[in-house]
């Protein structure tokens, strides 16, 4: 079966920095035809059949943004959970009508402070994916109404 829409999409991907550096590589599933996956990714995939393989280059505008400093803060150590280390995820409180705060990471600590960035760690970055297609089939009904991929035993959500 060839990539198009409502298909599940079964992805081998290899991301590279801007220097060429190998940054991570995972598989993965997504459900093709815009449901959440970045458009670029998605019309070099369109049409390849399992075994086809992709390169994209996404820039911020087509993959994870611009760096936003207005997503930086710096808080007062106390008010972060003991133990708190660089690198940590911490969520933020949420708003009156929200479901779940904001994320920030722990991007550097002083005795007194701590930076929290909001920006997803790759924002302002340009990065290159290396895609190999593992396999496809068509989405499930269930996987077209919820818009996105269940696993092998179902969902639980």
């Amino acid at each position: 079966m060839k990539i198009g829409e409502l298909a599940v999409v079964r992805l081998s991907v290899e991301m590279l920095d801007e220097s060429g550096t190998p940054q991570s590589a995972q598989e993965f599933e997504y459900l093709h035809g815009g449901y959440g996956m970045f458009p670029k990714v998605e019309a070099a995939l369109a049409g390849l059949e399992p075994g086809g393989k992709a390169s994209v280059t996404l820039a911020p505008a087509d993959g994870f943004g611009e760096h936003d400093p207005a997503l930086v803060r710096v808080e007062p150590r106390e008010r972060l959970p003991e133990g708190v280390t660089v690198g940590a995820a911490l969520r933020g409180e949420a708003g009156e009508g929200e479901g779940h705060g904001p994320s920030f990471r722990v991007t550097a600590l002083t005795d007194t402070e701590a930076t929290l960035d909001g920006n997803h760690p790759l924002a302002g970055r340009t990065v290159q994916l290396r895609c190999e297609v593992l396999d496809v089939r068509p989405a499930t009904g269930e996987e077209v109404e919820h818009g996105h991929v269940h696993g092998h035993d179902g969902h639980s959500h």
